[in-house]
């Protein structure tokens, strides 16, 4: 079976220090503002050119407190209950076969703060500390 390696973009900085605080989809608490960190090398402004015309982005990411716990077929999701056992593609769940993740977020505004370029995103859903792999527009 094939494998890939990816790099890290970008480091989410949000309010959510803990994974109990994070809501549990996206957009849930609109005024929850985070910033996207750009990594060197992916923090050239060419690399944004045009994003500006997207008020929402996909932000790809890794569950990164649980990427090393393993996974199982069936999970029991707390937010369904907790009592049934789901397929983990059924669910949201953290430890899946490849621990990562998808989210839709509100683009804000792109800045340079101490020369380091800066995605400011609300309706956050993402924990502290969180890697990017990509970085794609919205298309309701």
């Amino acid at each position: 079976m094939p494998s890939y390696q990816m790099q890290v973009l970008g480091t989410i900085r949000s309010p959510y220090k803990q994974k109990f605080a994070i809501p549990r989809q996206p957009g849930l608490i609109a005024e929850a503002r985070a910033e996207l960190v750009l990594e060197p090398g992916y923090d050239d402004d060419a690399i944004v050119r045009g994003i500006e015309a997207f008020s929402h982005l996909w932000l790809v990411f890794v569950f990164h407190e649980t990427a090393d716990k393993g996974w199982s077929p069936l999970v029991r999701p707390p937010r369904l209950g907790g009592n049934e056992k789901k397929g983990v593609f059924a669910t949201r769940a953290t430890f899946r076969p490849n621990p990562i993740g998808l989210s839709v977020v509100k683009l804000e505004g792109v800045v340079r703060k101490q020369g380091r370029l800066i995605i400011q995103l609300s309706g956050i859903d993402l924990l502290d500390g969180t890697p990017i792999l990509d970085i794609k527009p919205y298309l309701p």
